[in-house]
Formats: C-alpha cells, structure tokens, sequence
C-alpha cells in the first residue's frame, strides 16, 4: 500500500470514529431536569388597609382646579349626553361597556346619582383627597402640593346640610345602589402648556 493510499485511509478511519462518537453522545438519554423551586412567597399577602379620605384644604392649591373640573363634569353628567360627559371620561378610550354603564346611572332609579344630581333638593359637593401619611415631613408635604398631578375624589349628596355620610375610603365611593351619595375620581396634570383632567366613576357590585 503506497504511503498516500494508507493516509487517505487513515483520515477515513478517524472520520468514521469522530461520527461514531457524536452518535454515542446524542443518543445518550437526557437527564430529567427539576422543576425550578419558586421564590415567591407561598403565603398569601396581607390585605392593606385601605387609604383614608379627608377634604381638600381650602388654601390648597389644587382645590380651586378640582372644584372647576368637579362643576364642568356635574353639567355634562346631569345633561344626560354622551356628547358631553364621554369626552371627560376618556372619549376615545372609554370603552363601549363604560359608556353603557354609566349612561345607565344616570337614568337608574336605584343609582345614587339619579338622587345626587337630579332631585330636587340642593346638591352638596364634597372634595377629597387621600390622608398623607403623619410620618411625612413639612417639606414633602409641599413637596406633595407643588406637585404637577394630583386625584381627588368628588362626591355629591342631595338634601341635608352638606355635612355627609361622606365616604371614608375609596372604596366606598363605589356608586352602590343605596349609598346616599355619588362619586367620580379626578386624575388632574399641570404637565405641559394647557392643564388637563380625566374622570373614573366605579360602580361596586350590588350586595
């Protein structure tokens, strides 16, 4: 055998073995991997309590901007058209489902808003805004003030004195049949040339 025929037979060997080899491997069965132990916490979180409400103080500044929004949405609410209100709850991003529903509210004879807005007692409005916690300092309480976006929650109540029940937390400003008041959130921006604000009204499952 001539010297080039044994060496183009010898890379032909060890072809064949480095082919032979990587078929061993792949056919090797697969370890079973263990499922990854999650780090989350098993145990189900505390429920918060929930925010405290309280009046907006007269000499904030953000209570003369929510108490002319708070008028402009009564208008539209109590004009009974979409053309009017749909534009203050989002226009074009309220969805077909909100729209039916709170033009529902404004016609339902178990709704608080039909008793708030359209009775003929003399309507009472209420401003309020989240407690902030006692452990805030003087500076970022103005901080908080001078801020350039801010929520408030408008509430209005037919008859009385204007004194209340008002809601004591967020989430009894759901709009339930049977609360004697009715109520919309306001997110308000200061941002860029024009101030603007949009208004939430939740409505609470019925118990």
């Amino acid at each position: 055998m001539t010297d080039a025929a044994f060496a183009a037979r010898l890379l032909g060997m060890r072809a064949l073995l480095i082919s032979s080899a990587l078929v061993a491997v792949f056919a090797l069965p697969v370890p079973a991997v263990a499922a990854p132990t999650s780090l989350l916490p098993t145990e189900p979180e505390a429920a918060q309590p929930s925010s405290g409400l309280a009046p907006l103080a007269a000499e904030s500044a953000w209570t003369p901007r929510f108490a002319a929004a708070a008028d402009e949405l009564a208008r539209a609410l109590r004009s009974r058209d979409e053309a009017q209100w749909g534009p203050l709850l989002g226009g074009q991003w309220l969805s077909a489902e909100d729209r039916a529903r709170v033009a529902n509210l404004l016609v339902d004879r178990n709704s608080p808003f039909l008793h708030a807005l359209f009775s003929k007692g003399f309507t009472h409005r209420a401003i309020l805004g989240w407690n902030a916690p006692m452990s805030l300092s003087a500076d970022e309480r103005a901080a908080i003030e001078a801020g350039q976006e801010a929520e408030a929650l408008v509430c209005w109540s037919a008859g009385g004195n204007g004194t209340g029940p008002w809601p004591t937390t967020a989430v009894e400003a759901d709009n339930r049949a049977g609360r004697s008041y009715a109520c919309a959130r306001i997110a308000y921006s200061i941002r860029g040339e024009a101030p603007t604000w949009r208004a939430f009204i939740e409505q609470g499952a019925p118990v």
